[in-house]
């Protein structure tokens, strides 16, 4: 049986072959699962996507399933149980950036209906397919993420620079960033 072709970054790891196979890159318009997304992304920070994928369950549960309006009622009880929390990648910074986004993705969220109609006008409703043959041809931001990133950091987002914000287009299918021989390039 012939192994499938995935996406150079992939590698060996289950977890990473599921969330490759059955989620990146898929377009995706539920406001919960966008907002999970921009805390994930959030906290890969410096990191690799590998280490926030196995600590996924983790941060489901330390962070109420990722509800917003939730999240955005948390104070220092809550500030604290995250920090003491092993499971998930205790940054001060991080945390309080997610408690604080939690907030304006709620503002947004009012602003303009849903999150999802606001975060996809940033490529007109479209998914940018880019022409991926190695991984050296991976960019690491676009015209479309740091005009992103400069609105959502106006709007008191925090943890969003423009390499976050395409690392989150790209998971969100915003951008169809899979390989030309990847198995899942024609399927997204």
């Amino acid at each position: 049986m012939k192994a499938k072709t995935r996406c150079p970054w992939v590698g060996e790891n289950p977890l990473m072959q599921k969330y490759h196979d059955e989620e990146w890159g898929v377009p995706l318009h539920n406001d919960k699962k966008l907002f999970e997304f921009l805390i994930l992304d959030a906290f890969q920070a410096g990191l690799s996507w590998s280490t926030i994928i196995n600590k996924r369950k983790n941060f489901e549960k330390a962070f109420n399933r990722f509800e917003a309006a939730k999240i955005s009622k948390y104070g220092e009880r809550d500030f604290n149980r995250l920090m003491n929390d092993a499971g998930i990648i205790r940054n001060r910074a991080k945390i309080r950036a997610t408690i604080q986004n939690a907030h304006t993705f709620l503002d947004t969220q009012h602003q303009f209906g849903t999150f999802d109609e606001y975060i996809w006008s940033f490529t007109n409703g479209k998914t940018i397919t880019n022409k991926i043959k190695s991984a050296k041809d991976y960019p690491s931001r676009s015209s479309e993420s740091d005009a992103m990133s400069k609105d959502l950091k106006a709007r008191g987002f925090s943890f969003v620079g423009t390499t976050i914000c395409y690392a989150f287009m790209q998971a969100a299918g915003m951008v169809n960033d899979h390989s030309v021989d990847c198995f899942r390039k024609k399927q997204v």
